[in-house]
């Protein structure tokens, strides 16, 4: 008999989008013990959205308290040896679960698996970006570092075992951007990561994900680093630098392209106190802004 999977599906204000996030689950190849939605105090239409689905979906109500407390307080309701979530705006393709759990079977060291994703227009519904890339093993300091993409970093394309959700004490309620990333990072300092090298999960991209706003991006990975820092691990503290480097210069490039050129520049000098070698990252981006002017004024 293969172990009970929960699905946890957060939601707040997407009542337009949850009924396919369910169907989804319903149509997986792979057994599905319960779907839980939290309700994070939503004031559309989600309550009757998901009541349509009578008995097939449980619907938990919490006043509104972020995508954290939510995703926590249905691992809380859930039975299930293994976690799954999925955000009410994204869709899993059918083999998804199945394909993970095959994963989670081949190491009992495995705490969460991870898979690629497809992220696409939620207006016109063409591919903006495939994630594909990514990464099995312990994983911990390249999550740390900040440099590539180890882990698919989505609350849709990862499954946890209880044991790791419970170990690391669930998602971080202080972090409103940047919560997957704290989550997977805390999870690979303490078990392996599988990955599933295929494209299971179509995640909406509609301009209102929270990964777009980048001051709050900002303030919730500074609170990351102090957390993943406040060690007395040398081996994590030598990574120190070199990580602050890393991550100043991708919050730079988020600057850049939101035309936060203040911000950007203040980053960018950041990123170099950090680490001078990204200097010659840098030496690219005039080049890049005027590629954006001349696509404006096409």
């Amino acid at each position: 008999m293969s172990a009970k999977v929960s699905v946890v599906i957060p939601i707040y204000n997407y009542g337009r989008f949850v009924a396919a996030a369910i169907q989804s689950v319903l149509e997986q190849t792979h057994p599905i013990a319960e779907i839980i939605v939290v309700d994070d105090g939503s004031t559309d239409n989600t309550a009757e959205a998901v009541a349509r689905f009578g008995a097939k979906v449980r619907y938990i109500k919490q006043e509104n308290a972020g995508v954290c407390a939510a995703r926590n307080n249905g691992v809380r309701n859930a039975s299930g040896v293994f976690i799954a979530f999925l955000d009410a705006d994204d869709i899993w393709y059918p083999e998804k679960i199945e394909k993970q759990m095959a994963k989670f079977a081949e190491d009992g060291e495995i705490g969460l698996v991870h898979c690629g994703m497809r992220e696409f227009d939620g207006e016109s519904g063409e591919t903006v970006h495939l994630h594909a890339q990514g990464k099995g093993g312990w994983l911990a300091n390249e999550l740390l570092l900040f440099v590539e993409p180890a882990i698919v970093v989505s609350g849709s394309a990862i499954v946890v075992h209880r044991r790791a959700f419970e170990e690391v004490g669930g998602f971080d309620t202080n972090l409103k951007v940047g919560e997957d990333w704290d989550f997977c990072y805390r999870i690979a300092r303490k078990f392996k990561i599988g990955f599933v090298p295929e494209l299971l999960v179509d995640y909406r991209n509609h301009g209102k994900n929270a990964h777009f706003n980048v001051k709050e991006m900002e303030r919730s990975m500074k609170i990351f680093y102090e957390k993943a820092f406040k060690t007395n691990d040398e081996n994590i503290l030598r990574l120190r630098r070199q990580s602050y480097g890393n991550f100043h210069k991708v919050l730079a490039g988020s600057y850049f392209y939101s035309k936060d050129y203040a911000s950007f520049v203040k980053n960018g000098f950041k990123s170099l106190y950090y680490e001078p070698k990204i200097f010659t990252h840098f030496l690219t981006y005039p080049v890049r802004l005027l590629k954006r002017r001349s696509t404006s004024s096409n």
